[in-house]
């Protein structure tokens, strides 16, 4: 009976070009997509500039622009009606 089992490893064919192409590129996707739920869950602060030519003094006219009023030409008023009795 020992004589009859076969231990040798099974004929494993080599892997063709796709699938080599289909291994790395999941592989490389599942890399891609530990980064991007990484950089959402932990956020990166970004350092003030500490240049003074990046501050520029804001003037009161340049902070509160004041909005023109438009125009309305949708809206027409309405005819007023006397009421029948």
């Amino acid at each position: 009976m020992a004589a009859e089992l076969d231990f040798s490893p099974p004929e494993i064919p080599e892997p063709t070009f796709m699938e080599n192409v289909l291994r790395y590129g999941l592989f490389f996707g599942a890399i891609f997509q530990l980064i991007c739920v990484l950089a959402i869950i932990l956020p990166v602060h970004k350092p003030h500039k500490t240049d003074s030519d990046s501050f520029e003094p804001k003037n009161a006219e340049t902070v509160k622009k004041p909005k023109a009023a438009a125009p309305q030409i949708s809206k027409k008023p309405k005819k007023e009606t006397k009421k029948k009795r």
